[in-house]
C-alpha cells in the first residue's frame, strides 16, 4: 500500500488533535476519562478492523454509536470542565494578538491590586490560625455558588477578607468567592470532594476546596484553622503547606496566563 503526503498529513493532524485533547483533559482533571475512552477505541479497532471479530465488533459498534451520549450522562462535570477548558480564551489568545497586537491585558498594577491583598490576608490568617476558604473564579462561572451565600460585591481588601473569616463572624464557616477582581459573596456552600486519597487529618474546608476544583476550573485557597498552613486546590489537585511566596507566585500566574 502506497503512503501519500496526504496520508502523512492526515496522521499528523490526528496525532496533534489527540495530544491536544490529552493536555486539555489532563488540565481539567478528566485524564482518567481520556484513558478509558482511548482504551475502548483501541479495543474496538483491534476487534472489528484488525481481527475482524464480527460478533464483538458489532457489539462494540453499537456502543460507539451511542458512546458520546453515555459519556455525557455518566460524566457531566468532567465533560463540562473539558468544554470550558477547550473554549478558554487564554488558549486562543494568540489569535487575538494577530488582530489586536501583542500588548498584554494585564500588568503589575493588576497583580498588585488583585493578588497582594489576598496574599497579605492569608499571611495574617495563617499566623493567627484563622480558618479561611477563598475561591477565585476563572473561565467557568460560579453564579450558582455565589447565590448560596451572601452577596458582597466589594473591592478586594485584605482587612475585609480577615474580618469575614474572623471566628465570631457569621460568614466565617462558608467560602468566599472572588471574580472579576471583586469579592462577590461570602458564606457560600461548595461541593465536598469524596476522594479517598485526601489525608484524614484534613478537614471540611480542604475537601470543599478540592470539590470545587474537581467540578470547575476555579482555584481555591485554604487556611487551616488547626495548623495555619496554606493550601491550594486547582485542576482537581490539592497542594498543601505553601509559603506566602509560593501562594503569590501561583496567584500571579493566574493573571499572567
Amino acid at each position: 500500500m502506497d503512503i501519500t503526503i496526504l496520508d502523512i498529513f492526515d496522521i499528523a493532524i490526528a496525532a496533534l488533535l489527540l495530544f491536544y485533547t490529552y493536555r486539555i483533559m489532563k488540565e481539567s482533571g478528566a485524564i482518567n476519562l481520556f484513558y478509558g475512552v482511548l482504551a475502548f477505541i483501541i479495543v474496538w479497532i483491534v476487534a472489528s478492523q484488525i481481527l475482524e471479530m464480527r460478533l464483538i465488533g458489532s457489539i462494540l459498534d453499537k456502543f460507539m454509536s451511542i458512546g458520546l451520549l453515555i459519556i455525557v450522562i455518566l460524566f457531566p462535570d468532567q465533560i463540562k470542565r473539558f468544554l470550558v477548558q477547550l473554549g478558554d480564551r487564554k488558549r486562543w489568545r494568540f489569535l487575538s494578538k494577530l488582530f489586536k497586537g501583542t500588548k498584554g491585558e494585564n500588568n503589575d498594577a493588576d497583580i498588585h491590586r488583585n493578588i497582594i491583598p489576598i496574599v497579605y490576608a492569608c499571611m495574617n490568617m495563617s499566623k493567627t490560625k484563622t480558618g479561611a476558604l477563598i475561591v477565585i473564579e476563572q473561565s467557568m462561572p460560579l453564579e450558582s455558588y455565589e447565590n448560596s451565600g451572601d452577596i458582597i460585591d466589594s473591592k478586594i481588601n485584605s482587612r475585609l477578607i480577615e474580618n469575614i473569616f474572623f471566628k465570631n463572624s457569621p460568614l466565617h464557616d462558608g467560602a468566599m468567592i472572588i471574580a472579576h477582581g471583586r469579592i462577590k459573596s461570602a458564606g457560600c456552600i461548595l461541593p465536598v470532594s469524596h476522594d479517598t486519597n485526601v489525608p484524614r487529618h484534613l478537614g471540611l474546608r480542604h475537601r470543599s476546596a478540592l470539590g470545587i476544583a474537581q467540578t470547575t476550573d476555579a482555584l481555591a485557597i485554604v487556611v487551616s484553622e488547626e495548623t495555619g498552613q496554606i493550601s491550594i486546590a486547582q485542576n482537581g489537585q490539592l497542594t498543601t503547606r505553601l509559603s506566602t511566596t509560593e501562594l503569590e507566585q501561583r496567584l500571579s500566574q493566574l493573571i499572567q496566563d
